[in-house]
């Protein structure tokens, strides 16, 4: 066999992807075939794909170079040769090895399935091909998270151990150690509060008697940087418009058991407000922006009104139609006076309109279910309020764990917007079996089954079963919110009773009733509706010597059969934001019966 070697690559395990290749003297030739050696499980057809020479052209030495930076940098190979034989061309590759198992020891802070799915994002996981590197990275990140849980003492060991056909088995071996505790947080130039108001205001804290379970005595970063801004929010609040965190020192003790926090603070001087004025593109008449103002002249600085002043006022150019509208507050400070001037200038931005509103993540909820919920209108201006009254409004429908709506601006047009609302679905039906025994009626046995959201369509629908020796109860009810297409709901509700105490020792009776009643609901306004229903009951009462004096009575004076009907008429108003967890507004709700 007579091969000539033109190319070898070395070094790759130390230098990565550089290629350090020597080239002996060839002359160009012909490539009659392609031949490809050493591998094991990557296919030839994959390394045909990545070369730059096909059979029948001509190979040169900077083909060759090409040939072999090509399938390094596949990531698949460790080392890869080129040799001519009798115009045949052989790539002789060496593979780098498949990761067959990960293991994880030691590990009890966190699920090794969430672990495996981290790596495997880090491109780190089974049947992926062997990198030292992202193993580095992965032990690196495994370490930063305990780091976050305040486990400052775990000691993370990696093992890569070879098996047969060119594969690896990676193991993380983990010593977790304790949890660092905070033994100290300390606030240094702190003049106006006490520390102890002061630490108040932080999530992080030294060991208490909740702290075990709720983890505030671990020290995190992200923790820490929360505590600080909410030590600035507190000075700012309370007219230290020049407050500054200078510094902050965390340190661990040698043991890594304990943590001390240092934290050195700039109070600066307390101001007052001298003036708020507005400028800009005001676009709403002066004086209605002038009463969403929450800082006065006189008032001590809060940065907290003038951020929500600035916010209401972006919010009420929103409602005219500028979606982008920006209000920026620029201070004025006066250090002798100690006072502050804030002018607030606004940028409407172009007004637009909403071309679509879009809906997504409703695998089960008809669109409509959902549009009909819409205040806001496709081709009208865009509205801030009615906007964020449909959020609240598909929200209160109860049929979504989550409702979200963005805005984007259509590409092209400066003028118009969509609106993308997504909802998360949940379960909206409920199945309910219970089963019981007394000595009077043995077994009872009891079900019911609720769908609030019948095949998607928003409708509501119940049933319910009891069954005993001597109660017996079946009743079906039906609700339909949008009976018509303006809101007004329509209802249904039927039943049978069965009461057979017969069985009993005293007062002996047995009653049979069927009912039924229809129920209907008109909206009068966003937030109030009154409701209308007639309902009738039909009922047998049988009585035996031994019955109840009154039922007797009853019996004799006015038949075992006899009818009973009823009006109901209400009024409710409801201006709640969420009927499950409700984090504004009230309920009202007044109602009559006459029968």
């Amino acid at each position: 066999m007579n091969r000539q070697p033109f190319a070898l690559a070395v070094a790759a395990g130390l230098f990565g992807l550089l290629l350090c290749c020597k080239a002996l003297a060839f002359d160009p030739f012909t490539v009659k075939d392609i031949r490809v050696e050493g591998l094991q499980r990557t296919e030839p057809g994959t390394v045909f794909s990545y070369l730059p020479i096909k059979v029948g052209e001509t190979m040169t030495e900077e083909k060759a170079q090409q040939a072999i930076r090509a399938l390094f940098a596949t990531g698949f190979f460790r080392d890869v040769r080129l040799e001519v034989e009798n115009g045949v061309l052989v790539v002789l590759a060496e593979e780098r090895p498949a990761i067959a198992q990960i293991d994880f020891s030691g590990i009890k802070e966190f699920e090794t399935e969430g672990l495996r799915r981290s790596f495997r994002e880090l491109g780190l996981a089974e049947s992926r091909i062997f990198d030292r590197a992202l193993l580095d990275q992965a032990e690196q990140e495994l370490k930063r998270q305990y780091l976050a849980r305040g486990l400052y003492g775990v000691d993370v060991q990696t093992t890569v151990t070879p098996l047969e056909r060119n594969r690896v088995g990676i193991n993380f071996t983990v010593k977790e150690g304790d949890v660092s505790k905070i033994r100290g947080i300390n606030i240094v130039g702190a003049a106006a509060f006490s520390e102890k108001d002061l630490l108040d205001e932080f999530v992080l804290r030294t060991p208490g008697w909740i702290t075990w379970y709720t983890k505030h005595d671990q020290y995190s970063r992200q923790k820490l940087a929360g505590d600080l801004e909410s030590l600035r929010s507190f000075y700012q609040n309370r007219g230290f418009l020049d407050f500054n965190v200078d510094s902050t020192q965390v340190s661990i003790t040698p043991d890594k058991k304990d943590i001390y926090i240092t934290v050195n603070i700039t109070e600066g001087e307390k101001y007052t407000v001298s003036e708020v004025k507005l400028a800009g593109q005001l676009m709403v008449p002066e004086e209605e922006l002038a009463k969403l103002i929450q800082l006065k002249p006189g008032d001590v600085f809060a940065r907290d009104k003038l951020t929500q002043s600035t916010k209401a006022i972006s919010d009420r150019l929103g409602n005219e139609g500028y979606a982008f509208a920006n209000a920026n507050a620029v201070p004025q400070v006066d250090k002798e006076k100690r006072e502050v001037a804030f002018t607030i200038f606004l940028d409407p931005g172009r007004r637009v309109y909403v071309r679509r509103i879009n809906i997504a993540g409703n695998t089960k909820t008809r669109d409509e279910v959902i549009r009909r919920e819409m205040r806001q209108l496709e081709g009208g201006y865009y509205d801030a309020s009615k906007i964020q009254l449909s959020k609240q409004r598909v929200d209160r429908t109860t049929y979504f764990k989550d409702v979200n709506v963005e805005t984007a601006p259509v590409a092209g047009l400066a003028d118009q917007v969509d609106v993308n609302f997504t909802v998360e679905e949940k379960p909206t039906g409920a199945l309910l079996v219970g089963a019981g025994f007394s000595t009077v009626e043995k077994v009872i046995v009891s079900g019911s089954i609720s769908q609030a959201n019948v095949f998607g369509s928003g409708k509501f629908l119940t049933t319910q079963i009891s069954s005993g020796k001597i109660n017996r109860t079946y009743s079906i009810s039906y609700t339909d919110p949008y009976y018509t297409v303006d809101g007004v709901s329509r209802g249904f509700d039927l039943y049978k009773r069965d009461v057979d105490a017969s069985a009993l020792t005293i007062g002996p009776y047995k009653t049979k009733t069927v009912g039924g009643g229809v129920r209907w609901g008109y909206p009068l306004a966003e937030r109030d509706s009154v409701s209308f229903g007639l309902n009738t009951e039909h009922v047998r009462l049988d009585t035996f010597a031994t019955s109840p004096a009154n039922y007797i009575t009853f019996v004799n004076q006015f038949g075992n059969v006899y009818t009973y009907m009823a009006g109901t008429a209400g009024w409710a108003r409801d201006s709640r934001d969420s009927l499950i967890l409700p984090r504004s507004g009230s309920f009202q709700r007044l109602t009559g019966e006459v029968g």
